[in-house]
């Protein structure tokens, strides 16, 4: 099973680009399988997408498109990957994070309390950078730390220099990442998924 987490600040454009690329991680997937793709919605508080439940595993679960499922957890979240795992046997989860949320911790329980390895991506506001890298410097590096892949999004809201010190300010905290700008709302070209999914 393959894990991708996904985060980002608060208004980053996360669900928009999640959509996408369940949908580009559905159609590549094993066609036989009931579940390809698993969304975690790990946030805060309840969240009420669909009355239909999973026995007693303290999810919520909608199906989004074939193959495809957005399950809301309201419990913890590590006993209800190995529920998900158990019922849906998915190709892909992707556990989309709250807004703040620190994705390498995430990782690191994932590998310690169940083996999972995991790829982050973290999808960042061009538009807001400019106003949020300083104030909230702390967090915002914590999220790109240790991150496999940054989507700088929104690029259709700035101009290009702002869009080239994101990529700039987005490489000092974290070398090793790849950063690459989207526009969500448009169609993100396959080759950008690939990468987000560690298949590159």
């Amino acid at each position: 099973m393959n894990v991708v987490i996904l985060g980002g600040f608060l208004g980053a454009g996360k669900t928009t680009a999640l959509l996408q690329f369940a949908r580009y991680l559905t159609d590549i997937s094993d066609q036989n399988r009931n579940y390809k793709v698993a969304i975690i919605e790990n946030e805060i508080g309840e969240v009420g997408i669909d009355d239909q439940f999973l026995r007693g595993s303290g999810y919520k679960v909608n199906n989004l498109f074939d193959g495809c499922a957005c399950c809301t957890v309201s419990g913890e979240l590590m006993s209800s990957i190995a529920t998900i795992k158990d019922e849906m046997d998915p190709e892909w989860i992707i556990i989309e994070t709250t807004g703040v949320a620190f994705p390498t911790s995430m990782q690191k329980n994932l590998e310690e309390a169940l083996g999972y390895e995991s790829v982050i991506c973290v999808l960042l506001d061009a538009s807001r950078w400019m106003r949020l890298r300083i104030p909230l410097a702390g967090m915002l590096s914590e999220q790109i730390k240790g991150s496999n892949t940054v989507l700088v999004n929104k690029i259709d809201l700035v101009e290009e220099d702002v869009v080239a010190t994101v990529e700039s300010d987005v490489l000092e905290i974290e070398p090793n990442t790849n950063v690459l700008s989207i526009s969500a709302l448009g169609e993100v070209d396959n080759s950008i998924w690939r990468t987000v999914a560690g298949l590159i």
